[in-house]
């Protein structure tokens, strides 16, 4: 086993140098601190873009422990309320999907939009880690060995859809070709195992790099892009905005099956920018969602967000 950290530190530096970038998207856990500890090598400019809502989130205390730890220079922004709203309707339109993990996508937008306002037209995301290493709770009790070469067949991400629209290419070393192959190579029982009395998921991952990170950035919990930069409060503002009975009628009327207050205001601000939900078409099913096409075995409607119980 001891050679297994080994070949992962080696095959994804290789990853790294194939996908350098002098910018990167930094939210200060694991999968972002592994890469930049990894890019000063090719990338001896390389400088730390983040954001986070104003008043909450605490990705911050990480991007600026980490990047005082490795010499990094990190740009951070915080995001008014206001700012974070008026860009609902943008990336709802480019995404082209009112999918309630829409907070997510905002971060990642107000942090590409930093990166590019301060010159950076590259830069690097830690996108993939998270489906390939086992980063989620809810993969802890999955047959892995079967779902996880179904995810990566799958698996998309709005970093690079967004980046594109705001002229910033993104490269996304852990979805390099040859270390995907090498992480579905590897056992899950390397990927989800106990330390310190406690589950973790990308263990592989954490002790590969336990002694070049400090303990806090390695043996941290997973958090959301939306929590740890603070716009899941999105949430809660905007479902405070619509009733319960608002909710249950627009169901009625709209044949949309809403998981929350906040995906019925999603949904009004997609029928505004995007329009209709697209129906479904030829060897296509009908989301159980809203309708939208999806072929036969996906698992995740990218229109409204409905996901398969696994």
């Amino acid at each position: 086993m001891p050679e297994i950290p080994q070949e992962l530190m080696s095959r994804l530096r290789e990853a790294v140098g194939r996908n350098a970038a002098e910018g990167i998207l930094l939210s200060g856990g694991l999968d972002t601190s592994v890469l930049a500890f990894m890019l000063r090598e090719f990338s001896p400019h390389l400088r730390a873009f983040s954001v986070k809502l104003a008043g909450h989130g605490e990705d911050f205390r990480y991007g600026q422990g980490l990047c005082q730890h490795l010499g990094l220079e990190l740009q951070l922004r915080e995001i008014s309320m206001t700012e974070a709203l008026e860009a609902v309707p943008e990336v709802i339109r480019i995404r082209r999907s009112f999918d309630p993990a829409l907070p997510n996508d905002l971060a990642i937008y107000f942090a590409l939009k930093l990166a590019r306002e301060q010159g950076s037209r590259c830069v690097v995301t830690g996108d993939g880690a998270d489906e390939l290493f086992c980063g989620y709770d809810y993969m802890f009790d999955l047959d892995l060995e079967s779902y996880l070469p179904e995810l990566a067949r799958r698996m998309s991400f709005s970093s690079t859809e967004l980046g594109r629209s705001l002229g910033v290419e993104v490269k996304q070393p852990f979805l390099d070709g040859e270390m995907v192959q090498f992480a579905l190579s590897v056992k899950p029982e390397l990927k989800v195992r106990d330390e310190r009395g406690k589950r973790y998921g990308k263990w592989l991952l954490r002790k590969a790099f336990a002694e070049f990170l400090p303990e806090e950035i390695v043996w941290q919990d997973k958090r959301p892009i939306e929590v740890g930069s603070g716009f899941a409060r999105l949430r809660e503002v905007i479902g405070s905005w619509i009733s319960e009975d608002e909710l249950a009628q627009a169901e009625r009327e709209f044949k949309v099956k809403f998981l929350s207050r906040d995906h019925l205001f999603y949904y009004r601000v997609y029928r505004q920018v995007v329009g209709e939900i697209p129906a479904p078409g030829p060897g296509q099913i009908s989301c159980p969602g809203c309708g939208a096409g999806l072929e036969p075995s996906a698992f995740h409607c990218q229109t409204c967000g409905w996901s398969r119980k696994l």
